[in-house]
């Protein structure tokens, strides 16, 4: 069967960025990112996860961590410049991504919002993102997804 390709991987392909697809089974509904990890084999420190927020200013930022992480609000603010930041509701995210909730990649969204990773993600050597669609990961090098999403990284996620 020919894999189908989401967004995120037409993407890749046009920008010439090499990646690996992973699928994974599910229902109607996301599965968590630890789930994820452990159904497609890899270490949840290389599997990221994209999450949503609105500023003070009500602008819109991206933050991506590793899926057994919490993002440390306060620190997310500060690596953005801003007083405060928020998720934004479950039901906004389609509107301002053009993606479902358990299928969020930073790659591909509807607007290019600024975009921030965990510093970890450079001590990787590869990670997974969500391919645009629940089911389904790309695994690429984090130079490379920084780079296209034009990120930044900060340490923004809490200290246990």
């Amino acid at each position: 069967m020919a894999e189908q390709k989401t967004n995120v991987m037409r993407i890749l392909g046009q920008k010439k960025i090499k990646y690996t697809a992973h699928e994974y089974p599910h229902g109607e509904d996301a599965v968590d990112g630890l789930t994820v990890a452990r159904m497609t084999g890899r270490d949840p420190a290389c599997v990221f996860k994209t999450l949503v927020t609105r500023g003070a200013s009500k602008g819109i930022y991206v933050f991506v961590i590793p899926v057994a992480e919490e993002l440390d609000l306060k620190k997310a603010a500060k690596a953005v410049g801003e007083k405060s930041i928020a998720m934004v509701h479950v039901s906004e995210i389609n509107a301002l991504t053009g993606y479902v909730r358990g299928g969020c990649s930073p790659i591909g969204m509807k607007k290019q919002y600024k975009t921030v990773y965990h510093s970890s993600i450079l001590s990787q050597e590869t990670v997974l993102v969500s391919a645009g669609k629940i089911g389904q990961q790309v695994e690429l090098s984090p130079a490379d997804l920084i780079g296209l999403t034009r990120g930044d990284t900060a340490n923004i996620v809490t200290e246990v």
